[in-house]
């Protein structure tokens, strides 16, 4: 059975399942070996095993409670395995740095890939600042993982695999006369990650240089750049995993101020509620400047942000819809499916500086009556809007295909949300 949020990856492993009878073999042996070319009778490989975040696993494997992990160039092991960590974003203090001034091939509004944020961050002596060393970029992209073993937690018990030159991608390593850092890096923030994509490299090259390998997991999201420093307490223990230390860095600018925000505000002239979109329903809006940072890069289907980015598949809808909700992104229909891209004038915000950037954006969410009245009440009171007062704003605001209360109370979470990050831009 096959159902309107179902992605291609969806389908294709519910076949999988079916005609292999996984789920029934798991049970009876606690894992399942599959190969590529068995993969491959209903969909590419690279696209059906790519799984970075828990979100992005098919339905059946998280009803399941199942992963995947590829054990040889061509063969997989799929079983209940504890394959993700959750990661947090602590609130700490943002470190400041510059580009050199004879850089002219970075542009810092136009970061919003993986490759170009590392080699920001590396020409800005980010990486020898976290190190503590003088550091040089030696290593990146596919490799073999060469042999090993490692157990990796199965619920309450271990299980134990056997890797016999599988392939692991690194995206950026950096030696320094003491430390091999190796990091994985994403452009969007994430709520979790998978752990082998830093422990292959790490057994690779732990077993391969003498000197200390650090595995760091990195983030470019809101125009900040996250490292968080792990270390392997056990070899060969997949779970042993700990953080050692997160650190945040950014270009240096002139601060936000609450004057700059109440200026925006009193200088904003509200619009008609648009009539072609729903009222948002995307309570993150840092996940909103993440999607207009990966749509800067190219166009998106659903199906490619549900299944490829730290988005559910119906908050696929949530966020794109907010995006067009603000007049950034829009939607296009190809011969096969939807596509999503951003608007010249989501372009045009998206290219500019971290300040002007934020700023402007402020100005599209403070257009709408109900975030304009919820931000004035702020100022007025000096204090945030209770859930009930943004509930009576919204009555007597028009809301678009909003009728219920109890509709009106789970709107109103977005509307919290939307004007403590422009509030929290406040440095």
């Amino acid at each position: 059975m096959t159902y309107k949020n179902d992605t291609k990856n969806d389908r294709a492993w519910n076949q999988l399942f079916e005609k292999y009878k996984i789920i029934e073999e798991i049970n009876r042996n606690s894992f399942f070996k599959i190969a590529a070319n068995q993969i491959k009778e209903f969909r590419e490989p690279r696209l059906m095993t790519k799984f970075d975040q828990k979100s992005n696993l098919p339905d059946i494997f998280l009803k399941n409670n199942l992963s995947i992990l590829p054990i040889t160039r061509g063969s997989y092991i799929i079983g209940k395995f504890d394959a993700y960590a959750d990661l947090t974003y602590n609130n700490i203090e943002t470190i400041p740095f510059k580009i050199p001034p004879h850089i002219e091939s970075i542009d810092p509004q136009h970061i919003y890939s993986e490759a170009n944020a590392l080699n920001t961050v590396f020409v800005g002596e980010v990486i020898n600042h976290i190190l503590g060393e003088d550091t040089l970029p030696t290593i990146s992209g596919r490799m073999g993982t060469g042999n090993f073993d490692f157990k990796i937690s199965s619920g309450n018990n271990s299980f134990n695999i056997n890797i016999l030159n599988s392939q692991c991608e690194i995206d950026g390593g950096f030696e320094s006369q003491n430390k091999l850092l190796l990091i994985e890096a994403k452009n969007f923030k994430v709520d979790n990650f998978l752990i082998r994509q830093m422990y292959y490299p790490y057994r690779l090259w732990k077993d391969k240089v003498n000197k200390e390998v650090i595995p760091a997991f990195f983030t470019y999201s809101n125009d900040i750049f996250s490292f968080f420093i792990y270390k392997f307490n056990d070899k060969l223990n997949y779970n042993s995993l700990e953080l050692v230390e997160q650190k945040n860095y950014a270009f240096e600018e002139e601060p936000i101020t609450l004057d700059d925000i109440f200026n925006i505000l009193t200088n904003t002239n509200i619009i008609k509620e648009p009539l072609n979109v729903p009222f948002p329903q995307a309570d993150n809006f840092e996940r909103i400047i993440d999607l207009l940072g990966l749509l800067m890069e190219s166009s998106l289907s659903k199906d490619d942000i549900a299944s490829n980015y730290n988005f559910e598949k119906r908050q696929a809808d949530y966020y794109t819809n907010a995006g067009i909700y603000l007049g950034l992104v829009k939607k296009e229909k190809s011969s096969k499916e939807i596509i999503y891209e951003l608007t010249p004038l989501g372009i045009q915000i998206m290219g500019q500086k971290h300040r002007e950037k934020v700023l402007n954006i402020s100005q599209l969410i403070l257009k709408h009556e109900v975030f304009h009245k919820t931000l004035r009440e702020y100022f007025d009171t000096l204090s945030p809007a209770t859930t009930e007062n943004i509930v009576e704003l919204m009555n007597l605001c028009y809301i678009h295909r909003v009728h219920k209360q109890s509709t009106f109370k789970r709107r109103s979470q977005t509307v919290i949300r939307w004007t403590e990050w422009i509030l929290n831009l406040v440095e």
